[in-house]
């Protein structure tokens, strides 16, 4: 990587690394622009996004202009493609001349494409540009199927998605996946208060408002590295996205109470908690990885939290001492994470068949962490997933099989009316991550 690199090497080089090693988009982009300007960053940001977001219908547009098939492309140069077709059909700032002539110049430097394969490069995205204003729509038999390729979502889960929400959610759904994820900073109270972080941000050259309903919440564009912010290092804010929020909300933490968190990382529940307890009683936060209980130590202190502390513990592995010890548990349990694919776009492309043994764990890690409820106190179970089996279904066993826990009614800000049991939070309807919540309390 060098200081030369441009965004659209940037982003091709992401995308390579996404599909090659099945790296997550957001530390692979810090990677490569590094060195870049803001705005090289962003459009680096906003061509591997995209090309994340749109790449059935890409796929759709090589197949229909080559005379290649699909699986017979070698993969660097389908990615390049991608790429290409992207600019060409959702950017229109960009020149038809660029995106064609940067595709090919990537061909040979990155994939050291022969005169040929340049050609064949060449050729398929001039012939997209020469058809822009006729190109070939899709034909496809089912909802399922048109969803499925028009917002590239994988078809079991376009399929889900029409049975639990019906056609007008799931394109309405689909459609907010497809789009940028909004950065939302959460005001640490105990340090600063909204308006004093909003000036200072405003002051940095930042983009600021205020969250439409949540407390202490501000969306932010045009920062540059979060990290470097003199608010951020100093611990007034913290990134936290409202959805990951709500289930705080739901757990309603009080000062002196005792509060587990039993899937922490990355600890901004923990963090949250800590902050509304006023940094009294304790948060014990744990994880199964020692370097991620390292960086919620490091979030901590630079909040300033002192009621914190980690503990290295498998969620699903009883811990007798615990026994009936804490007020509120949270289980933030592992989960496929089909609620946050507009935040890891490429999050849609992993392999189901191994997310469906998760409502297994789900269900092992909440029989577990209940015997950790003191009578009375409150039980909080939550996913950044939409799928019924993994949320409302886990809920339901748990609740069959463990007599002593009822469902309760809670308020969250998003929600304009008290929550029965349990929600579903949609990106398109409450202005955050999809996400479940559920609250139960432990009879007295």
């Amino acid at each position: 990587m060098t200081e030369t690199m441009t965004a659209r090497e940037a982003a091709a080089r992401a995308l390579f690394a996404i599909r090659e090693e099945d790296a997550w988009s957001a530390p692979v982009l810090r990677k490569y622009t590094a060195q870049m300007s803001l705005r090289d960053a962003a459009l680096a940001t906003a061509l591997t996004g995209g090309v994340l977001q749109n790449r059935s219908m890409c796929d759709f547009y090589v197949t229909k202009f080559s005379k290649t098939r699909l699986k017979k492309i070698q993969p660097r140069i389908l990615d390049l493609l991608r790429l290409g077709v992207y600019q060409l059909l959702w950017m229109d700032r960009i020149p038809d001349s660029a995106a064609v002539n940067e595709s090919v110049r990537l061909a040979r430097s990155l994939c050291h494409a022969d005169r040929q394969t340049a050609g064949y490069v060449n050729g398929v995205l001039r012939a997209i540009a020469r058809n822009k204003d006729k190109l070939p729509q899709p034909d496809c038999e089912t909802k399922g199927e048109y969803y499925s390729l028009r917002y590239s979502h994988p078809r079991w889960l376009t399929e889900l998605y029409l049975e639990q929400f019906g056609v007008k959610q799931t394109r309405l759904l689909l459609e907010a996946d497809n789009q940028p994820a909004p950065t939302v900073l959460r005001v640490n109270t105990l340090r600063a208060d909204v308006e004093q972080v909003r000036r200072e941000l405003e002051e940095k050259g930042a983009e600021v408002q205020a969250h439409d309903t949540i407390p202490n919440c501000l969306l932010v564009s045009g920062t540059g590295s979060l990290e470097q912010l003199p608010a951020f290092a100093e611990g007034r804010v913290t990134v936290q996205d409202g959805a990951s929020q709500m289930s705080v909300y739901a757990l309603d933490p009080r000062p002196g109470m005792n509060v587990l968190d039993c899937c922490a990382a990355p600890g901004g529940k923990s963090f949250f908690a800590a902050e509304r307890m006023r940094d009294t009683g304790a948060v014990t936060s744990c994880d199964v990885y020692d370097h991620k209980l390292n960086k919620i130590r490091e979030g901590a202190d630079r909040l300033g939290l002192s009621c914190m502390h980690t503990e290295l513990q498998d969620a699903a592995v009883f811990r007798p001492e615990w026994a009936e010890r804490f007020d509120a548990v949270l289980c933030d349990v592992p989960c496929s994470g089909m609620g946050i694919i507009r935040k890891k776009p490429e999050i849609r492309y992993k392999d189901e068949a191994p997310l469906r043994s998760l409502p297994d764990l789900q269900l092992a890690i909440l029989n577990n962490a209940c015997r950790y409820v003191r009578a009375g106190g409150t039980l909080v179970y939550s996913t950044c997933t939409l799928l019924k089996r993994e949320n409302e279904a886990v809920v339901q066993q748990f609740l069959q099989q463990n007599h002593e826990f009822e469902s309760v009614s809670f308020s969250l800000p998003v929600c304009a009316e008290p929550v029965d049991g349990w929600v579903t939070l949609l990106p398109h309807v409450h202005n955050t991550d999809g996400f479940f919540v559920a609250k139960m309390r432990k009879h007295p």
